[in-house]
């Protein structure tokens, strides 16, 4: 299953990697929202990790975007700015969970797995 992970901090990019490759997810790294779309219009993706705060187009932006043209793709929010205010405003936008950022293997382990139990979370 491919996840594509988007996220400006190159850290947190590799941290995912190497908890979810040794899972068996064939995981696609982008640091931007424009790389996102791209890579989106590429390669098909079962699942979305999306960083809420990137320079130039956030990932509010970019999970608006990405609603247009794959309504039925679950994407998975990360922050460090876990305010009230920004779950909601990614909740509304179509995200399908959130984690806070930093968060442990077990904790993007588990909002993987209750995203992909979800119906229609997953091929």
């Amino acid at each position: 299953m491919r996840i594509l992970v988007v996220d400006d901090d190159p850290t947190v990019l590799k941290s995912c990697q190497r908890v979810l490759e040794p899972e068996g997810f064939d995981i696609y790294l982008v640091p931007s929202a424009d790389k996102a779309l791209e890579a989106m219009r590429n390669d098909d993706f079962a699942l979305l990790l999306v960083d809420i705060k990137m320079p130039k187009r956030d990932g509010i932006y970019l999970m608006g975007e990405i609603k247009k043209e794959w309504p039925d793709i679950p994407i998975i929010v990360m922050s460090g700015y876990d305010t009230e205010q920004t779950v909601q405003q990614a909740m509304q936008t179509g995200a399908a969970s959130f984690i806070a950022k930093p968060f442990t293997p077990t904790e993007l382990l588990n909002a993987l797995q209750k995203v992909l139990e979800k119906p229609g979370g997953h091929d």
